[in-house]
């Protein structure tokens, strides 16, 4: 049963992102006006939200990328995680997840750092792509070492991290020694099952309002791409994964779906579907347990991996 205090946060945030969803209409200036009033609501909301207390934040350019470091007490030289930060390819960038990445890196004693890639619709596919990789691979060239370093991302963030390391795959280069998802969105096409058994059950997100977003990110004879919609690709080699995602969101059969095709191609994957929960609930560390639950499950997935 869903805790109480996240029935509350369920209901709250419901009524918030049916006032503050980007608008969907056909005129290209209200669409521009509209994006950037949503970046700054977004970014004035959540860059205001406690980080951990033993996390130190860092700001450094590689790469041509800004990015921003969490490095917690005593883990100067621990292993990395890599976050890509979700926001439909369109809002976000490390200061509206520092909640987030902070907590991660605290519960798994790892340094983090995220890259403020390019955003939608001034930059589309692949722009958010391109600058993953240049981060990626600037940090490799400075001597990161890919068996201690992980990617991770939520909703469209898991979609770039799963195209990252696809990329870097067909590049033949060292991949990452994991990757974990926390409800990766990675069907832009919106062929998934549970676009339509979980719509009356998502707090937050419409099927049209999904392929409104995804217009916005590429054109439509891109979104069966693999690197724009990763459940159409071939999963060979991938490393092993952690996949979270909440039993009520549209995007549960995007992890399904994953999950299947690594697991078919021969890799290890973890799949957990949190019972009555929704989209990146992670993201509510200290205010409901469900959240410090997966956060933990996180951190024991990270460390296992990286002692191996």
């Amino acid at each position: 049963m869903a805790s109480i205090r996240s029935r509350i946060v369920r209901e709250l945030t419901h009524q918030y992102m049916k006032r503050q969803w980007i608008q969907t209409g056909s005129d290209a200036g209200q669409g521009r006006k509209s994006v950037a009033a949503a970046r700054r609501d977004f970014e004035r909301r959540m860059s205001l939200l406690p980080t951990a207390r033993d996390v130190r934040l860092e700001r450094e350019q590689i790469a041509g990328v800004d990015c921003e470091w969490h490095v917690p007490k005593g883990c100067d030289g621990s292993p990395l995680i890599y976050y890509l930060h979700g926001g439909g390819f369109v809002v976000g960038g490390p200061s509206t997840h520092r909640r987030l990445v902070s907590h991660i890196a605290s519960e798994a004693k790892m340094r983090a750092i995220v890259p403020d890639y390019r955003l939608s619709p001034e930059n589309p596919f692949p722009a958010a792509l391109d600058d993953s990789l240049k981060v990626w691979r600037g940090l490799r060239s400075r001597g990161e070492d890919s068996m201690r370093m992980v990617i991770g991302g939520d909703s469209a963030g898991g979609n770039l991290s799963v195209g990252t390391i696809l990329s870097l795959r067909d590049a033949g280069e060292e991949l990452p020694k994991a990757c974990f998802l926390m409800s990766p969105w990675l069907d832009l096409a919106g062929e998934g099952e549970s676009y339509e058994t979980r719509l009356t059950d998502d707090p937050w997100f419409r099927p049209e309002q999904m392929k409104a977003v995804a217009a916005r990110y590429c054109g439509a004879s891109e979104l069966r791409k693999p690197l724009v919609s990763p459940v159409y690709a071939d999963m060979a080699g991938f490393p092993s994964t952690l996949i979270q995602v909440g039993n009520d969101e549209i995007l549960l059969s995007d992890s399904k779906r994953l999950a299947d095709n690594i697991d078919t191609s021969g890799g290890h994957v973890e799949l957990n579907i949190y019972p009555k929960m929704w989209h990146v609930f992670q993201y509510f560390i200290g205010q409901m347990p469900e959240s410090r639950e997966a956060l933990s499950e996180i951190s024991q997935f990270l460390s296992l991996q990286v002692a191996n």
